[in-house]
């Protein structure tokens, strides 16, 4: 996927009431631009680091930029990361339509936001004459606390186990459900589970892989012109699933 327009480089100033961010474009002003991340962000708006906004070009929205990239300072040293979690819907669907993900393969039709469940909607359903349907939920992933390694989600997210509850019952009905987990970093080659940031959702994602949930993980390559999921990687069992009391 390429920005349509070029990216602005700028630094960051802070990142606050989840979706709003002050930034200092470079040779520029300051500016507050949209943030589109409901996650902690752990690691990614510390005051200082090198980030990129993209102009929507319409004078007339609330906040016209919005925060694309940031240069994270990771445990291997400075890597650029995708915060936009608008994207990975689109980087999976490209994926899978130019069948980079071979577990995706081979059906006909590739639908967006179908509705299912108890009033949700799926990210994306695949569908084929004589096979059963493909319900794709797609999470976006963007921390790496430990050299090498991505983990998933960074902060509470009842609406992902929700999500791995949902796609369990499909399985029950005889479909075919998969977590596509899209890595907006390119810095790990392993995705695990943050079991002691909620461990209620390593939970779910335990119990819904038992009742035959499909779990792949697909990392992309960024630059401040294109990000791109490519590299298939695999995904490692967490160590230890404290219970939620235990966490703080």
């Amino acid at each position: 996927m390429k920005f349509p327009t070029p990216l602005i480089p700028c630094i960051l100033i802070r990142r606050y009431k989840r979706f709003l961010a002050d930034v200092q474009v470079i040779g520029g002003d300051e500016i507050t631009v949209h943030c589109p991340n409901p996650g902690a962000m752990m690691g990614l708006q510390d005051a200082g680091i090198a980030c990129w906004i993209s102009d929507s070009g319409n004078p007339k929205r609330k906040l016209r930029h919005t925060l694309e990239l940031v240069e994270a300072r990771a445990p291997g040293g400075h890597t650029l990361v995708g915060v936009n979690t608008n994207l990975p819907n689109k980087l999976a669907e490209e994926a899978i339509l130019a069948d980079r993900i071979p577990a995706l393969s081979g059906y006909e039709t590739l639908r967006r936001e179908v509705r299912y469940g108890e009033n949700s909607r799926v990210d994306i359903l695949l569908e084929s004459a004589g096979k059963p349907p493909c319900y794709v939920e797609v999470k976006n992933v963007h921390l790496v606390r430990k050299a090498g390694l991505h983990e998933f989600p960074d902060c509470r997210t009842e609406r992902g186990a929700k999500h791995l509850r949902e796609l369990s019952n499909q399985v029950v009905q005889g479909a075919r459900a998969v977590m596509l987990y899209v890595l907006q970093r390119q810095d790990g080659d392993k995705l695990s589970f943050a079991a002691d940031l909620d461990p209620d959702y390593a939970l779910a994602f335990q119990n819904a892989q038992a009742a035959g949930v499909e779990a792949i993980a697909i990392r992309c390559d960024i630059s401040i012109d294109e990000i791109t999921a490519k590299k298939l990687v695999p995904i490692v069992p967490y160590a230890t699933l404290p219970q939620a009391d235990e966490v703080t």
